[in-house]
């Protein structure tokens, strides 16, 4: 059964016909009417536009005297857990005839939707900050779809992208847009698969929290449908250089959060549209954020690597919330590794800084 989706603010549905991104009478945002079930299917499930993604490897390991499970998905088709949510978005934007649209992107986001696009025959044209790191711009270039390096921070990409939707371009946007949620969703039912049984705790990075939202559903929905007991214990993670669904969880508040420059740069965004329910979301696991000083993240990556995971660093913010929190969280502890190593590049980072700091 599809689900019906409608205006947060309004309470208006969403239009049969296009695919705006936010509400075009109140400018309000989108999203599912009603909890996913486990019966949900996708409005545009006839005719799913896949690479292969999920079904990717829940593998334990000892670390911390205890055992822990890492989920892969970096092993996702653009290297990436965007792919899942993707999948299902593009899905959306082929069922209502879109030929070419428009996406903003730190990188993972933009990669992913640029192979989907082309697996769909969708023209796509990425925002990027300037600051994205080189393998994920060259990425998007190599699906063919059209890079825009935007000077400044995510933020200025964002702007940017919205420019383009106001002159009368889809904005295919991961972050308004709730099409992605479902496909996300997919990752807690094949976590649930893979295990036997719920998670204790789940561990992953949060930027927009697209993922962590989406995923807390599929869990909601396995409850819902008598299948466990109990949702997992989330643990959203940030980096402290930009905090602010860490923020907003401890303060209550998003206007007085840092913007600084981060190696994390997947989870830079100093204003997650959806950043009110992922907290709720959080709050009602009885989980909580965790923001990590960027003193910790390559060291993270490379105890990860160690173990035989090669992630960036936006994925290796899981590494010092585990160690923070390990004593207290309860089995099975499932930790999400989200990026792949292969996207970042130091250098790129080090002397894009540098050429900053000198002007």
């Amino acid at each position: 059964m599809s689900m019906a989706v409608a205006c947060l603010n309004c309470g208006l549905p969403y239009p049969e016909k296009g695919a705006p991104y936010k509400c075009p009478d109140c400018g309000g945002v989108y999203d599912f009417a009603e909890p996913l079930t486990l019966e949900h299917q996708h409005p545009a499930a006839d005719r799913l536009v896949s690479l292969g993604e999920g079904n990717t490897p829940l593998l334990p390991v000892k670390v911390f005297d205890r055992e822990v499970f890492f989920k892969c998905e970096y092993l996702n088709p653009s290297g990436s857990f965007k792919d899942r949510g993707t999948s299902t978005l593009v899905s959306f934007l082929l069922s209502r005839g879109v030929t070419e649209a428009v996406e903003d992107s730190s990188g993972n986001a933009g990669a992913s939707f640029a192979a989907y696009a082309a697996r769909a025959g969708i023209k796509a044209r990425i925002y990027v900050p300037d600051s994205a790191s080189g393998p994920k711009r060259k990425q998007i270039e190599a699906y063919g779809a059209e890079l825009i390096p935007v000077p400044g921070s995510r933020l200025n990409a964002s702007q940017a992208v919205m420019q383009a939707a106001e002159s009368g371009m889809v904005y295919a946007s991961h972050a308004y847009m709730p099409f992605n949620l479902p496909g996300y969703a997919a990752c807690a039912y094949e976590i649930f698969e893979q295990l036997g049984r719920a998670p204790g705790a789940l561990i992953l990075p949060a930027g927009q929290g697209g993922f962590l939202l989406g995923i807390a559903r599929g869990f909601e929905a396995l409850w819902l449908a008598d299948k466990i007991r109990k949702v997992p214990v989330i643990i959203g993670v940030q980096a402290a250089a930009c905090p602010p669904l860490f923020a907003l969880w401890k303060h209550g508040r998003l206007d007085d959060v840092q913007d600084s420059p981060t190696i994390a740069e997947g989870v830079r965004n100093r204003w997650p549209v959806r950043a009110q329910a992922v907290v709720e979301i959080t709050r009602r696991s009885g989980g909580r954020f965790v923001a990590v000083d960027e003193k910790f993240i390559l060291s993270g990556r490379d105890s990860l690597a160690r173990l035989g995971f090669y992630v960036e660093p936006t994925s290796a913010l899981v590494w010092r919330a585990l160690e923070e929190l390990i004593s207290i969280l309860p089995d099975p502890v499932v930790v999400l590794l989200t990026g792949s190593g292969l996207k970042y590049t130091a250098l790129g980072h080090k002397l894009r800084f540098f050429r900053r700091w000198k002007a």
